[in-house]
């Protein structure tokens, strides 16, 4: 069991090799090595695959539950914004500067620190610390591709920038692509029917659309119009018209009823890209509520996107850092933040093992 001071030092110092070596999602092997080298390191026996990185704190014992420790080490492209170089850890004003060090280095460099601090402890339950790739872009090369190896999770503590809030429940993703059928003519007759005023109805529709569940966490099911093409020359009357949907799905829905629900209402012919992404909320009668009481945490529902949703077991969001600063120029997080964050989910571990 590593000292406090020594955890969040070693814990800075990791995020700043982590910052220094480019992890964009797909390309995130040398931050796997990095990690994966830093665990080995700590005398833990690690397990990859591809560029997802996993220990268990003490040899797993398969009678007793398991504890998942998630987040993930690749990151976003830098946006044009940054007057700091994205890949040069800085520290300013308490602040550590760097791309991925908000989302979710620092969440992550914190597990990994609470994950040490119990190496070797006795806990009533299995700790497994996971580090995922692909999470930005939820690619299938990330922690879905290793669910069916690893044990069921009793909970799954998801690291992400959360200003040590707690998030019982996630929103997910539907992501749909509508074809709306004209009849081509030339404009210059009355001739044809427009696809571009055919889904001017549906674009109307979905502007005012009121799904008609509520989450108590998460409010309403959002659908929203993001991209619209049609037509190739001036003066033809196109015959078809293509929109998509970005429909952030609460807990009050599974995606194929939202998807139902939405086919029902629209003219248009509407195909899902994927339904892997379901939005997730924690069980009622779950332990970790109580855990959440104890310690006071906040409890909230998440508009954004994370691991969650592709893990089918009972799981909860929180880390140190901010999700406004995720993907915004200069990104950083406070030092204190991932001093308090460490000293957060050590609470959290040793809470829960208290009323297991």
């Amino acid at each position: 069991m590593e000292k406090p001071d020594l955890l969040f030092t070693e814990a800075v110092e990791l995020l700043k090799e982590l910052i220094a070596v480019p992890s964009f999602s797909k390309e995130e092997n040398k931050t796997a090595d990095l990690i994966e080298a830093y665990l080995v390191d700590k005398g833990v026996a690690v397990t990859r695959s591809g560029n997802n990185v996993w220990a268990f704190a003490s040899e797993y014992n398969p009678i007793l539950p398991t504890v998942w420790l998630n987040s993930h080490h690749d990151t976003v492209k830098p946006n044009n914004g940054y007057t700091k170089d994205p890949f040069t850890p800085t520290v300013e004003d308490g602040k550590l500067y760097g791309l991925g060090s908000n989302d979710a280095g620092g969440p992550l460099v914190s597990l990994i620190a609470t994950f040490c601090h119990f190496i070797g402890k006795l806990l009533p339950f299995n700790l497994l610390m996971i580090a995922s790739a692909e999470e930005e872009i939820s690619g299938i090369n990330g922690i879905s591709s290793i669910i069916s190896t690893l044990p069921e999770a009793e909970i799954a503590i998801v690291g992400e920038p959360t200003l040590m809030r707690l998030a019982v429940a996630e929103k997910g993703l539907l992501v749909i692509d509508a074809k709306v059928h004209g009849k081509a003519g030339h404009a210059a007759r009355e001739e044809g029917v427009n696809a571009i005023y055919q889904a001017l109805e549906d674009l109307d529709e979905i502007r005012n659309f009121v799904f008609f569940k509520s989450s108590p966490f998460l409010g309403r099911t959002k659908v929203t119009a993001t991209v619209i093409k049609a037509g190739h020359q001036h003066n033809v009357v196109p015959d078809l018209c293509e929109y998509t949907l970005d429909v952030r799905v609460t807990d009050a829905y599974t995606l194929e009823e939202a998807f139902q629900e939405l086919e029902s209402k629209l003219k248009a012919d509407l195909t899902p890209r994927s339904m892997r992404l379901q939005s997730s909320h924690l069980p009622d009668s779950h332990m970790m509520y109580r855990v959440a009481a104890l310690l006071g945490l906040e409890k909230f529902g998440s508009p954004t996107l994370s691991d969650q949703a592709l893990i089918p077991w009972p799981s909860v969001k929180i880390g140190p850092g901010d999700s406004a600063r995720s993907h915004t120029p200069d990104e950083f997080i406070f030092l204190q933040e991932i001093k308090s964050g460490i000293q957060g989910y050590i609470s959290i571990i040793n809470k829960y093992a208290e009323l297991s």
